[in-house]
């Protein structure tokens, strides 16, 4: 099984590590602002609220979801979902999230093409992202090549998702920093820290592109398609 092929583990492995490290820097920057208050008083809700406004998009709804760290933004019912500890808190870890997720309604107002391009990939990546290793697994079992391939395609779909949503994430957060700034949002001591958490938040996204990618590679490596030979 691919799980615990040495090959597999080596190339995993110091992925993981960073993945660990990237989930372990998101939580204790969003703990260690979500402790410092803005100076503006705004919560979450009021800077997606007044962001939205003044980019002409006040029929954005910003509601409140479920769960910790939940936010985003969704292009179909075009409502910013901010999580409970967001949307009510008038933090600065809380005022930074919340103007990242509304910086995703401006690219989608805007037809940001990485937006669309990841808009449209969504349902194929869906599949593969489970349907590949059962396609695969079962191309092994039956040993046909053309099976394999079909779930290495599927799976190709998934690392082009993750490899699309760098873009996303990271203009959004370039978005969040300027727009906290332009409306006083926050203030010029305080925008490290807006800083800090979504730099935290982005390395996430890097986390999982490089686990689809290295996963990817290996799978090209043991059915031979890299390496022109199946060991």
């Amino acid at each position: 099984m691919f799980g615990i092929d040495p090959l597999y583990i080596a190339m995993i492995l110091p992925v993981l590590l960073f993945s660990m490290w990237a989930s372990v820097k998101v939580k204790s920057s969003f703990s260690k602002y979500s402790k410092i208050p803005a100076s503006s008083g705004m919560t979450g809700k009021d800077t997606a609220e007044y962001i939205l406004r003044a980019n002409g998009l006040a029929h954005v709804k910003v509601v409140k979801s479920s769960g910790f760290l939940s936010d985003h933004y969704d292009p179909k019912a075009m409502e910013v979902r901010l999580s409970p500890d967001v949307y009510n808190s008038n933090s600065i870890a809380s005022i930074g999230v919340a103007a990242h997720e509304t910086g995703h309604a401006l690219q989608h107002a805007e037809k940001y093409s990485p937006l669309a391009i990841r808009s449209a990939v969504v349902p194929m990546a869906s599949i593969g992202s489970w349907g590949s290793y059962i396609i695969i697994f079962l191309g092994m079992i039956i040993n046909s090549a053309g099976l394999m391939q079909l779930g290495i395609i599927l799976f190709g779909a998934v690392v082009f998702f993750q490899i699309i949503t760098l873009p996303v994430e990271f203009n959004a957060s370039t978005r969040a920093k300027e727009l906290v700034r332009r409306y006083s949002i926050v203030s010029p001591n305080e925008i490290g820290g807006v800083e800090k958490v979504l730099s935290a938040a982005a390395m996430t996204y890097v986390a999982a592109a490089a686990s689809a990618i290295v996963t990817l590679l290996y799978y090209l490596i043991r059915l031979g398609l890299l390496s022109g030979r199946d060991d």
